[in-house]
């Protein structure tokens, strides 16, 4: 984990130098704590979306893709069909991946069902937060806790939900801090955890 100096010369993690649109995500989204059921809906679609490929190519499609999926309302996702699978593979603003587009529509459809049944997805999410601890982010692509997850959700019949997928969601919604140690955004995000509530 390094760190680069950003455009105001403050050391940020070093993936985020490639763009201002990557610095702004880095320093006001990545690894905030997030219990908004509908930006963890949207996130897990995008993390699906972005197998194989770059968050920043992602990234830069995210509004297309929030006005092609309904905002990610998964109420009303959950009721897209063939014609609205038709529409999106044909959207050029978007990643036009049959499969994934489908595992889109999949996974509003078992959203409600967990909503249904845990209340919220934030209090399911939040349930598989790691121990919080001290020491230093490692750099790893999978880990126990993003394991866990994945088996619950592919269990509960959710697609694109592997285990390195799942915990890029967790590093992005706040699951993890792994800020590089010395980042200017690090201690934001351990403040924000500390005062963050977790769901119930």
């Amino acid at each position: 984990m390094q760190t680069v100096a950003g455009r105001d010369g403050q050391p940020r993690c070093d993936w985020c130098a490639a763009t201002e649109q990557y610095e702004a995500y880095h320093d006001h989204e990545w690894g905030f704590p997030v219990s908004d059921d509908r930006r963890l809906f949207e996130k897990l679609c995008l993390e699906g979306f972005q197998a194989g490929l770059s968050w920043r190519t992602i990234l830069a499609k995210r509004e297309a893709f929030r006005a092609a999926f309904a905002g990610f309302d998964p109420e009303r996702v959950a009721l897209f069909d063939e014609a609205d699978v038709q529409r999106l593979l044909s959207d050029a603003g978007i990643v036009r991946h049959r499969g994934k587009i489908e595992a889109a529509i999949n996974n509003a459809q078992r959203m409600l069902e967990l909503v249904e049944q845990e209340g919220s997805l934030a209090a399911y999410v939040w349930r598989f937060e790691p121990e919080r601890l001290a020491a230093a982010p490692e750099v790893v692509t999978e880990t126990a806790a993003s394991r866990a997850l994945s088996k619950d959700l592919k269990k509960r019949g959710w697609k694109f939900v592997g285990p390195t997928t799942m915990y890029a969601f967790m590093q992005a919604m706040g699951l993890v801090n792994d800020h590089a140690p010395g980042c200017v955004t690090r201690e934001k995000v351990d403040a924000a955890r500390a005062a963050f509530r977790v769901p119930e």
